[in-house]
């Protein structure tokens, strides 16, 4: 393990609400209890002014850094920027990062059990937005003890959820870094999204959302498959794979995988469906579908009036999924009311990936900014 890891964790799980005083959906519908997968990096300080909560993206979870075990082979997502001396330096902060309620990897989601049946919700699970999303996740912190938090960090979904932190609760957040993401999703990722949807859907397998501990396996590899794309840059899949074939350099004339990125990607696919639940990706992409700001709260130069954080966005050049003018689209509004915008484009071959793999540069970028909201925005 690195010298600088956070080391070993232990995930917590936070329950709140009741069949009676249930979480209140925006779709109008209620959810309780509600359980909350959470873990916590660092040590708080005496006033708890030094928390900064991490926002996962549609694949991530709540295991953000560390290991769980000794011999666990896989730290957490966003290990490289956790920890003594990184990015969120466990040093300075208490960092904490929670399961998205719908998730599959311990908070409320679809596969867990309806208090009224007895049985997994299955599509009987309510809808969520990100709004619901973060009003869970606004429970978890009022429980842990945080009246403010010192930042929300996060990319892609978890930069909208960083949006939506700042808009719904201006008073808790004092700074905000939204990494790759946008004011909401372009028509042609909500596209890419249905596509997945609609191999999970069409699998015999899915039953209606009811299906057995397998599961629609083949049409959520293919949604995989689907999304992973959107995440790489044409640029990088010409150098990592080209027109490569798999052997001799001869084709086979038939429907077999033959080409590099072919192969890739059904590992891709079949990875994924080891670890994440079907209809999990359902609900998840369509919250993401329904995130738009402009919907929510009006033109953006109107919703970002009363928001008081110092916000950091970061985007990259090869970003095709969430592209730059996404991003420059809000500093804009940002700067039209005055508001304290940072904002750098990073020159990166890795497309959507990047805010997971460019993880040097990113650091010094975050740390910087972090030094600079303790340097000069009052608690």
């Amino acid at each position: 393990m690195e010298r600088q890891s956070v080391g070993q964790v232990t995930p917590e799980v936070f329950v709140f609400g009741s069949r009676e005083k249930p979480l209140e959906l925006e779709s109008g519908y209620t959810l309780g209890p509600v359980e909350i997968a959470y873990e916590t990096y660092g040590q708080p300080n005496e006033d708890r002014s030094n928390a900064i909560l991490i926002c996962h993206a549609l694949s991530g979870d709540h295991h953000a850094a560390g290991v769980h075990s000794p011999h666990d082979r896989y730290t957490g997502w966003w290990d490289g920027m956790i920890g003594p001396g990184k990015a969120f330096d466990t040093e300075r902060f208490w960092v904490i990062c929670s399961n998205i309620i719908g998730g599959c990897r311990g908070s409320t989601g679809p596969g867990s059990i309806n208090p009224e049946t007895g049985a997994p919700y299955g599509l009987d699970f309510p809808v969520v937005t990100i709004g619901d999303m973060v009003a869970a996740q606004k429970r978890l912190i009022d429980h842990l003890g945080i009246t403010r938090l010192y930042g929300v960090a996060g990319g892609s979904m978890g930069g909208f959820q960083v949006l939506e932190w700042s808009l719904r609760y201006p008073e808790m957040v004092r700074s905000a870094i939204c990494i790759a993401s946008a004011a909401r999703l372009s028509t042609q990722a909500i596209a890419f999204n249905a596509v997945g949807r609609s191999a999970i859907t069409r699998d015999p397998e899915w039953q209606g959302g009811k299906y057995n501990d397998k599961g629609p396996e083949k049409g959520l590899a293919i949604a995989r498959m689907v999304g992973h794309i959107t995440y790489l840059s044409e640029l990088l899949l010409d150098e990592k794979f080209g027109r490569r074939l798999q052997s001799a350099n001869r084709l086979s004339y038939n429907f077999s995988t033959e080409f590099a990125i072919e192969s890739y990607l059904d590992h891709q696919g079949s990875a994924f469906t080891k670890r994440f639940d079907a209809n999990s990706y359902l609900y998840i992409t369509k919250a993401m579908d329904y995130f738009d700001i402009a919907r929510t709260y009006g033109p953006l130069k109107d919703a970002f009036a009363d928001a008081r954080a110092r916000y950091l966005f970061v985007s990259y050049s090869t970003d095709w999924l969430f592209p730059t003018d996404q991003s420059r689209e809000i500093v804009r509004a940002l700067l039209s009311r005055g508001k304290d915008v940072s904002f750098i484009d990073i020159e990166s071959p890795h497309g959507h990936d990047a805010f997971l793999l460019e993880e040097e540069k990113l650091t010094r970028i975050v740390s910087g900014f972090l030094t600079g909201v303790s340097e000069e925005v009052p608690p």
